[in-house]
């Protein structure tokens, strides 16, 4: 399935258009030939963390909103709303994606990884194992989006330089550790994944 950005374009109300009377009574505008409420809805399918879950979502909800309201999978931070932190970050079919920049229903049909789908039982998975021993994490607050966005690089190239690693960084802001031990706990994790 091909993710394609999410974009303002004709076909969209702006809030002007949403008369005040509309918005009160929740009434749908029509514009060109698509109508366009604000609480059109629409049915998701996808599977969560190894289980299959169907939903009814607005149109308009951001995935990030949709783990953490809807199903509680609250290790899915919210760290800024513009998509610069990566404390959002997911695995959308084994791609690291960052969860406040898809709607939901972008998802449908999809595999979505959270943190909380990380670990086998009781066993962590090799990045989390690598960031607990390494102390990848100071506050922790970004450290589930750091987890997210490393996997997915790691699984492609068990062996990345330094310079690949930060690279693989680029997006996700760690405001207390420096990144020495996030890049050692991404360097642990890859021999980890290497050993199986």
């Amino acid at each position: 399935m091909k993710l394609a950005a999410f974009t303002v374009g004709p076909s969209s109300p702006t809030t002007a258009e949403l008369t005040p009377n509309a918005m009160k009574k929740r009434v749908p505008v029509t514009r060109g030939q698509r109508t366009v409420g604000l609480n059109d809805m629409s049915r998701i399918e996808l599977t969560l963390n190894g289980k299959a879950v169907a939903a009814d979502v607005e149109d308009r909800t951001l995935l990030v909103n949709f783990l953490r309201d809807a199903q509680q999978l609250t290790g899915t931070h919210v760290g800024c709303d513009t998509s610069q932190c990566g404390a959002c970050t997911v695995l959308v079919d084994g791609r690291a994606l960052k969860s406040c920049t898809l709607l939901a229903v972008q998802v449908s049909g999809s595999k979505v990884t959270t943190i909380e789908g990380m670990a086998n039982g009781e066993a962590l998975h090799p990045v989390q194992q690598a960031f607990s021993e390494c102390h990848g994490l100071q506050r922790g607050y970004c450290t589930p989006g750091m987890v997210m966005a490393v996997t997915d690089p790691l699984r492609r190239n068990l062996k990345p330089t330094e310079e690949q690693i930060l690279h693989g960084l680029e997006g996700n802001i760690c405001r207390c550790t420096g990144y020495i031990n996030i890049v050692k706990s991404v360097k642990r994790a890859s021999e980890l994944m290497a050993a199986g």
